[in-house]
């Protein structure tokens, strides 16, 4: 497995109900788990993520819900429809509704389809596709 030049840790509550969001319901794969440290790295195309059961070792303050204010986490996916799908049929609220949104860089414009969720800690994740 290659690993990205940066890969976020996030420090979860519970570790088996964000294992349970992350791969069942946003469609993730578990690539490898320490279960004695309550970790998983996980997947989604070419996006990776770790998590970790709170365990103090990495706090630079207190953690209150939500989780990572001030951030969110863009991932690409080729569809966002299945996901935005099993988000509604487990009853999980969206955090801002899909749209299509345009963003400038110089002289480029990019078109995508993008909807926000936030996990069970409260980190907010905008998933994206291209809609140009």
């Amino acid at each position: 497995m290659k690993f990205n030049a940066l890969i976020p840790e996030l420090s979860v509550k519970d570790i088996e109900k964000s294992k349970w969001f992350y791969i069942e319901i946003l469609g993730f794969k578990l690539e490898y788990e320490r279960k004695n440290d309550k970790f998983a790295f996980l997947s989604f195309d070419e996006a990776q993520i770790m998590l970790e059961e709170m365990n103090g070792y990495w706090n630079t303050g207190k953690l209150e819900y939500p989780f990572g204010r001030g951030i969110n986490f863009q991932i690409i996916a080729d569809n966002i429809q299945p996901i935005v799908d099993r988000l509604i049929q487990n009853e999980i609220h969206l955090f801002r509704e899909p749209a299509v949104n345009e963003y400038k860089t110089n002289e480029t414009v990019f078109k995508e389809k993008e909807f926000l969720v936030q996990d069970p800690d409260g980190y907010l994740l905008r998933f994206s596709e291209d809609s140009s």
